[in-house]
């Protein structure tokens, strides 16, 4: 279903016994206008746009935000929102969907009667192989067992999967895209695009050789990003291709090989921001490079560069390293790019990449093993930015220079390590690393509820909010949890799809068109009943 300009607001409360769901659950979206308005803004291109040379390596007081209670679709030339998923972190880029009537529960169990345990690692040794269990570390096998036939409640299909990845499957209508890791450890990185009518894959792509292991990530770890026509994607070793729906290779740059060699403790992780008719692109870096950080800002349809920005700071050992996504920021009729890492929150002028203002807030003790991997969420007027768990700090927009003593509004100091923390826009939903659950009111950080236990396990992938849930998952076992989201803490569901976790369970949940798309290792599942 397409609307070429359309605005759909329903303002009144939807709850999920109205809509015919069985559990009860409240609908309950609190979405900042402005958030939902950005998403849609249609595909246009000034002549005016600052343009830079292409440089290489060689070449030395908080407003009240308007808040919409209920269901809303702003849609200009594109699918309805809650359609689709086009970024690691949905339609909105803030892990909020809003569909309802969304599956709660559902099981898959293997029923093969000779089905092998987890395979060793029959690769080049990995930087990685090794799961981390309170103060030590266990080695863990890196393939997953085989299993042909499940008897599963409440799945759709599901993909077989060549090896486990960090990305988030990225959905636009009919056509799923993967970064597809073709052995665990070792082998090549290739683009998949799947056909959610036929479970079958449509295209494959080749993106680059050179697939590693890095602690308990591989190359294929950054998410695909799409504008309804074109799909663009990442990978840890630098190669950055675009192509469009019928997989015709559009164009194709190294950005490692075009500036610095990325020189990240445990490898390259994060995803594209798509906006407008640009990537942006951050390499944010020092562990194992004496190099500078950077930030890029690449035409989406030829690939060049329209700037390149060093990013300073005084961070160091590993704390100059981010895998975070960079954040899109509206407020008072301006935009800016926000960028966390290297112990600082920066805000950028989208058209020059000039740094605008910098909160050196993000770890005060000066710790030089505080690498960041939550990435920033804007939510209304506020910025929030985890650290490594303290502090996680609660930023308003509007300054310039050095804002770290007149702009924040809140600091929490049990925030997540590597979980990117949800928002209702009256709520903050955290899960830590360890399982612990947080609700914390959004505009004045008060603790709501917390700390409150999930199921026990390491908790890696980020939640996301839909239908008045939160889903989240645990990386040994991939057990999903869903909780209750509001002010009172209810767990109602945990599920799992016996496929084993090996080496890990790290993708986020994507949701489209009512369905949950879920990446194991060795399997993408598609839970519920798809709804046109």
């Amino acid at each position: 279903m397409r609307l070429s300009l359309a605005l759909l607001l329903f303002a009144s409360t939807v709850h999920a016994e109205e809509a015919g769901h069985s559990d009860g659950v409240p609908i309950l979206f609190h979405f900042p206008m402005r958030n939902a308005v950005e998403f849609s803004r249609s595909r246009q291109w000034s002549e005016n746009t600052f343009r830079s040379t292409h440089r290489q390596k060689r070449i030395p007081d908080m407003t009240r935000p308007l808040w919409v209670t209920g269901f809303l679709i702003v849609a200009a030339s594109t699918s309805l929102l809650a359609n689709d998923w086009p970024h690691w972190r949905g339609p909105t880029r803030n892990s909020v969907s809003a569909e309802t009537g969304l599956p709660a529960s559902w099981s898959a169990k293997c029923l093969d009667e000779d089905r092998p345990m987890a395979a060793p690692e029959p690769e080049p040794a990995a930087q990685g192989g090794r799961r981390r269990r309170g103060g030590g570390s266990v080695a863990v096998p890196t393939h997953p067992p085989n299993c042909d036939k499940f008897d599963t409640e409440n799945i759709d299909w599901r993909l077989p999967l060549p090896a486990y990845s960090g990305s988030t499957p990225i959905i636009w209508d009919n056509l799923v895209f993967l970064n597809v890791a073709t052995e665990t450890a070792s082998g090549s990185l290739e683009l998949w695009a799947v056909d959610r009518r036929t479970q079958d894959v449509t295209w494959k792509r080749p993106l680059a050789d050179g697939n590693n292991m890095q602690r308990k990530q591989n190359m294929s770890s950054p998410s695909p990003v799409t504008d309804g026509e074109h799909v663009w994607v990442m990978t840890g070793v630098g190669v950055l291709k675009a192509f469009d729906f019928e997989g015709n290779e559009i164009w194709s740059r190294n950005i490692s090989d075009d500036y610095y060699e990325f020189g990240l403790n445990w490898g390259y992780a994060s995803s594209p921001l798509l906006q407008g008719d640009a990537l942006y692109v951050q390499v944010l870096h020092g562990m194992k490079t004496d190099e500078p950080s950077y930030v890029v800002k690449i035409d989406k349809m030829n690939g060049e560069t329209l700037w390149y920005i060093e990013r300073p700071t005084t961070a160091r050992r590993e704390s100059p390293d981010s895998y975070t996504t960079p954040a899109w920021l509206e407020y008072d009729g301006k935009t800016e790019l926000v960028v966390t890492g290297g112990d600082a929150v920066t805000g950028h002028d989208p058209d020059t990449g000039r740094e605008l203002w910098r909160a050196n807030v993000l770890n005060p003790e000066d710790d030089g093993a505080y690498r960041i991997v939550a990435s920033p969420t804007i939510m209304g007027d506020l910025i929030i930015a985890p650290s490594r768990v303290k502090p996680m700090v609660a930023i308003r927009p509007g300054g310039s220079g050095d804002i770290g003593g007149t702009h924040v509004a809140w600091e929490f100091d049990r925030g997540p390590d590597v979980p990117t923390p949800v928002s209702d826009g009256e709520y903050i939903y955290v899960v830590t690393d360890r399982g612990v659950a947080f609700c914390l009111r959004l505009t004045t950080g008060e603790v709501v509820y917390g700390p409150k236990r999930l199921p026990s396990g390491t908790y890696t992938s980020s939640p996301i909010l839909a239908d008045g849930k939160i889903y989240v998952s645990t990386e040994e076992e991939g057990m999903w949890t869903v909780y209750r989201a509001g002010p009172e803490f209810e767990i109602l569901s945990s599920n799992s799809f016996d496929d084993g976790c090996t080496p890990y369970c790290l993708s986020t949940v994507a949701v489209s068109q009512g369905q949950l798309f879920i990446r194991s290792s060795s399997n993408l599942w598609v839970v519920g009943e798809r709804r046109q």
